[in-house]
């Protein structure tokens, strides 16, 4: 065929400057919506914020202590780190056997470590490098023993154990000392170190299992009762791994001690802490900033976007006044484009608001006995169902509601967190998987100890209720929980 050139009439979708960045704009949190803000105003002289409001970078910590809640958002990206509250019989496979200490020393009549104290000074802020570092330097040790110290202290992980081996660490000894070649430092040497790091404060820190930890802890325990301190010394060394699968009956047959006695060295194994470093390490705490508020009015929910992240903007009006006056200059060329700019930008802003506060309270809307009630109450919710209602596209829904947060009386919670799937009922109904792990997570925390719920039984407790639900939607939701299965959660008291 020859080449030729032909004219078609058609139709076609493009997207446009000002619509790429409405949407952009639209799913961004509102830290990083404040970031675009200010970036846009470096570069447009013709955006101005409002004299009566004050921008903040640093907005999410200088909020009240009552938005400063984090939020309660627990779906199954968010429960990974979530551990379950203290009333629950069940934490991880070590929580309920060992109870971790809170402050950065243990008490005076468990465990001590006298001379450690640091008196008139602020450690809160230390690292658990640091605070090891610190009392290093009030050690008298030799300047070989010295080097080998800070290595090992350089190598303990943030929970306070060892990983690294001691022959890595002699590797590490390259540091030049007048004894000689680093190789000549025996592993006896790096050993002897190593046990004097371990009764640093916390201690235990520096060990390399748990078994080393609980033991070095163990040994500077004060108890009048030596027989209990070598029945649990005994269970420490020995039968670690059987306490951990709660196989309390074998305990009693090999140690020949009654049911009171292993109650009695459970609870001194729960004074010991199984990650020393914990007591000391340095957080940082993030806030979340709610972007929409809503209270109850009059027996209605009413919802207002939060006054300090909504920017407030404006077009300079001295340099608009230029443009009316210029001519066909460079000059009034720049100030033509970042007006119209300008314009877009606060158009853009504003829409973002709108569909915010819009879809927001679609959502309040269809959750209002999530609200009045609890998780129990929460009825099933897709992205399809809001964007039907507030006739936009379920992307538009997913981008509003990805990292955007609403305070309630409840909590502070991502939007996303009141959409979730659903099972039939006998009625015919639907309830939603969210209503479902409440009433797994209420089972679990009123059940017997002794004799914990399998997921069987919660199956069978929540099918009683009129809710169909399988055995294997029963073990999904609870590890989405974070709770073990029913032969982990099995405790003596």
């Amino acid at each position: 065929m020859k080449p030729s050139l032909q004219l078609r009439v058609g139709q076609s979708l493009s997207m446009t400057p000002q619509l790429q960045q409405a949407i952009r704009l639209l799913q961004l949190s509102s830290l990083e919506l404040q970031a675009e803000i200010q970036e846009v105003m470096e570069t447009n002289p013709l955006l101005e914020v409002e004299e009566d409001f004050e921008f903040n970078d640093n907005a999410a910590t200088d909020k009240t202590e009552e938005q400063q809640i984090a939020a309660e958002t627990p779906d199954a990206s968010q429960l990974e780190n979530t551990n379950i509250p203290e009333e629950l019989p069940t934490d991880s496979q070590w929580e309920d056997t060992f109870e971790q200490p809170t402050g950065p020393a243990a008490p005076s009549n468990q465990i001590s470590t006298p001379g450690i104290a640091r008196d008139n000074e602020d450690s809160s802020s230390d690292s658990l490098q640091e605070h090891l570092l610190w009392q290093l330097r009030l050690t008298p040790f030799s300047d070989t023993e010295r080097a080998i110290a800070a290595i090992i202290i350089d190598s303990i992980e943030d929970d306070g154990y060892l990983k690294t081996t001691l022959e890595d660490i002699q590797q590490s000894l390259d540091l030049g000392l007048d004894e000689g070649d680093p190789d000549n430092i025996e592993l006896d040497e790096i050993e002897a170190v190593l046990h004097r790091i371990q009764h640093f404060d916390p201690v235990g820190v520096a060990a390399r299992d748990l078994r080393e930890c609980l033991l070095i802890q163990l040994k500077q325990y004060q108890s009048n009762d030596l027989e209990n301190i070598e029945l649990v010394t005994t269970l420490i060394e020995h039968h670690l791994d059987t306490l951990a699968k709660r196989d309390y009956a074998q305990i009693k047959r090999t140690l020949k001690i009654s049911e009171e006695q292993l109650t009695d060295l459970v609870r001194t194994i729960q004074l010991l802490n199984p990650r020393p470093g914990s007591q000391i390490q340095v957080e940082n705490t993030e806030y979340i900033v709610p972007d929409v508020y809503t209270q109850k009015v009059h027996g209605r929910w009413q919802l207002s976007l939060n006054p300090d992240n909504a920017p407030r903007l404006h077009v300079a009006e001295h340099y608009a006044q230029m443009i009316k006056r210029a001519d066909n200059s460079a000059d009034n060329v720049y100030l033509k484009n970042n007006l119209q700019e300008a314009r877009w930008f606060l158009k853009s802003l504003q829409s973002r608001n709108e569909t915010l506060l819009k879809v927001s309270t679609a959502i309040v809307e269809r959750q209002r006995e999530f609200l009045d009630h609890g998780d129990e109450a929460m009825r099933p919710l897709v992205l399809h169902d809001i964007a039907e209602e507030v006739e936009m596209h379920e992307s538009t829904i997913s981008r509003v509601t990805t990292r955007k947060y609403i305070h309630t009386p409840r909590g502070i919670f991502e939007l996303k967190y009141f959409f979730s799937s659903h099972v039939g009922t006998d009625s015919g109904g639907e309830c939603s998987a969210t209503a479902i792990r409440a009433i797994i997570k209420k089972l679990v925390a009123a059940e017997n100890p002794r004799k914990p719920l399998s997921d069987s039984k919660i199956a069978d407790i929540i099918g009683d209720q009129g809710i169909n639900v399988a055995r294997r939607t029963i073990a999904k939701y609870r590890e989405t929980l974070v709770i073990p299965p029913s032969n982990e959660r099995k405790r003596l008291v």
